[in-house]
């Protein structure tokens, strides 16, 4: 059972958060997972032997940072860096210090939807970086994309790393590089990262870790909410579930209640009721192949100019163009 009182729901968050808790079945948004305390999380999820999509993107950028300057570099034309879920930014700096080292003409501009993310990472880079024109923007990837319209004149190179696309069904990707390309002129460039299928053994081990990391980072949601909406969720009383589909290519986050238990949400004046064994769909992390990112480029009016991929073929960086 729930209820809902005389309450503004002022805030992306409040509204998300209630209607994930008030569906069936239940689901809330992986993206509210990146607090404070998420960011670290992720980073130590980073650096877990488990987690190959760090290492092999930055393989990929290291042993291809030549090539890419001189693609994004086009002639040695100014353009402005745009990086989208720039997190800690430490894959980005190969190429960022590769590019400053060849005296290339370009703005960084990291965007994020944790501002804590982002002063961390400008913070770093005047000190790693100082020379380093950098210019942070905050927000969700389709609240930026607005901002990302600058005049005709001004080269984009939009980063998408990580395969953080793989953090959208196939039709909400279709819409999501669909409205890159929107902001997109013919000199632009989208460099994107999909994770490949692979032996589902190694996905699965990548998304549900011995040691705990992953399913502290997924319960972060609950300790968010307990933090920002006053609810009192016992976060113990849940486990942290993740399940691979072969055929489909979808890896799937859950949260499951361990127990029957009721919920308190003040913030929202909600009370939210689960039964044993009930889940909360936190995340989808979808894994690839050619003839996919051949027919999400195509729908979405992009073509594929060049691919990077990783000696083991885990990972696949794609540069695509506007069609």
């Amino acid at each position: 059972m729930h209820k809902q009182l005389a309450i503004s729901l002022d805030t992306p968050f409040k509204q998300e958060v209630y209607e994930g808790l008030t569906s069936y079945p239940k689901f809330l948004s992986s993206k509210y997972i990146y607090d404070e305390a998420g960011d670290k999380l992720f980073q130590n999820i980073m650096d877990m032997p488990e987690y190959y999509l760090t290492n092999t993107e930055y393989d990929i950028l290291e042993q291809n940072k030549t090539d890419l300057a001189q693609i994004f570099g086009c002639g040695k034309k100014p353009f402005h860096l745009i990086e989208m879920g720039a997190g800690d930014g430490k894959k980005t700096k190969i190429l960022l210090r590769h590019f400053t080292e060849q005296n290339l003409e370009f703005i960084f501009r990291p965007i994020d939807i944790s501002q804590n993310a982002l002063n961390q990472l400008q913070n770093n880079l005047k000190t790693e970086i100082p020379q380093l024109r950098t210019e942070p923007l905050q927000g969700t990837y389709f609240e930026t994309l607005q901002k990302l319209n600058l005049s005709t004149d001004e080269r984009k190179i939009i980063l998408f790393l990580g395969s953080n696309i793989g953090n959208l069904c196939h039709e909400e990707a279709v819409e999501f590089l669909s409205q890159i390309q929107e902001y997109m002129q013919p000199e632009d460039l989208l460099f994107i990262g999909f994770d490949q299928k692979k032996n589902p053994e190694t996905i699965l081990n990548a998304y549900n870790d011995e040691t705990g990391i992953t399913a502290k980072f997924n319960k972060n949601l609950l300790v968010r909410i307990n933090k920002e909406l006053d609810a009192n969720f016992n976060v113990d009383e849940f486990k942290h579930w993740e399940v691979y589909d072969p055929e489909t290519g979808t890896a799937k986050s859950y949260l499951v209640a361990k127990s029957p238990q009721e919920v308190f949400l003040q913030a929202l004046d909600l009370h939210v009721s689960f039964k044993a064994w009930e889940t909360i769909h936190t995340e989808i992390s979808q894994k690839y192949d050619d003839n996919t990112v051949q027919w999400l480029a195509e729908q979405s009016n992009l073509t594929i100019v060049d691919e990077f991929c990783d000696q083991k073929k885990y990972y696949k960086n794609y540069l695509l163009k506007k069609s």
